[in-house]
């Protein structure tokens, strides 16, 4: 958890740390989304519609579900404390905010439009997840009245979507499930993401997000503090034969290597 958080319940204990989870898997998968969109709006224009209609969707599927779910459950709670209800009316007003930066990128005139768009929406999620993580949750979890664990029980919305078992077992496993080409491919104009600059809370969930991005036929590359075998498991886990996987760089200080999906 970002916080010491001291939870009535171990079970309230055991849901804020699954909702801060899911909320770094979603600001992950933004992120990478979003770095994407940026990378190709810069240099590959034709490629960013693609971009930009799977980013709609990620946030029509995702994002916005999230926010209903938690107007439903976790804020009503919050609000009903003295301490903490001016702070959910500023929530709510984000949630506004972060749905109509969701309708503007839908309609963005052009791709540099809609890279300011994404830019401004992830800024704004990633603050707005960090408030309900260091203000919200631990108000709830404290309290003796209200029980989190009851409150998003079944809540997909809100706990679903994280896989963090499934990490642990790609991480275990090792090996690379993809197939490791020798096209000898130009990258010079490929989107690339640099994971090393990306908290390692959020690394894997931001290298999904961006692997998504990627429209049939294009690519990018992936730059790595270490040889990812464990991650090439994970990715060929969750998209069988999906990608193409060339190393351009073996260390020592950056793996470098170019996704190209089929």
């Amino acid at each position: 958890m970002s916080t010491l958080t001291i939870a009535s319940d171990p079970q309230d204990a055991k849901a804020v740390e699954a909702v801060e989870a899911h909320h770094a898997q979603l600001a992950g998968q933004l992120g990478g989304r979003v770095t994407m969109l940026i990378d190709a709006a810069d240099r590959d224009p034709a490629s960013a519609e693609d971009i930009r209609a799977g980013l709609v969707t990620f946030c029509e599927r995702e994002l916005v579900p999230h926010a209903l779910a938690e107007e439903s459950t976790l804020y009503p709670a919050a609000h009903g404390t003295v301490e903490a209800r001016l702070l959910i009316d500023g929530m709510l007003a984000e949630h506004r905010r972060i749905t109509d930066l969701v309708d503007a990128l839908r309609t963005a005139s052009s791709p540099a439009r809609a890279a300011s768009d994404a830019r401004a929406l992830q800024v704004l999620f990633e603050e707005h997840l960090d408030k309900e993580n260091e203000l919200v949750l631990p108000l709830i979890a404290a309290s003796a009245d209200i029980s989190l664990a009851k409150l998003l029980d079944g809540m997909h919305e809100l706990l679903g979507g994280h896989d963090a078992e499934s990490e642990v077992e790609g991480e275990k496993s090792g090996g690379c499930g993809g197939g490791c080409g020798c096209g000898g491919s130009d990258d010079a104009d490929v989107p690339e993401l640099d994971a090393r600059a990306v908290p390692h809370a959020l690394r894997h969930a931001t290298i999904f997000g961006a692997l998504d991005a990627v429209p049939p036929g294009r690519a990018m590359v992936l730059v790595a503090p270490h040889d990812p075998l464990p991650l090439l498991a994970q990715i060929e886990a969750r998209t069988p034969g999906a990608f193409e996987v060339e190393y351009v760089e073996r260390g020592p200080e950056a793996w470098r290597l170019l996704f190209t999906r089929h």
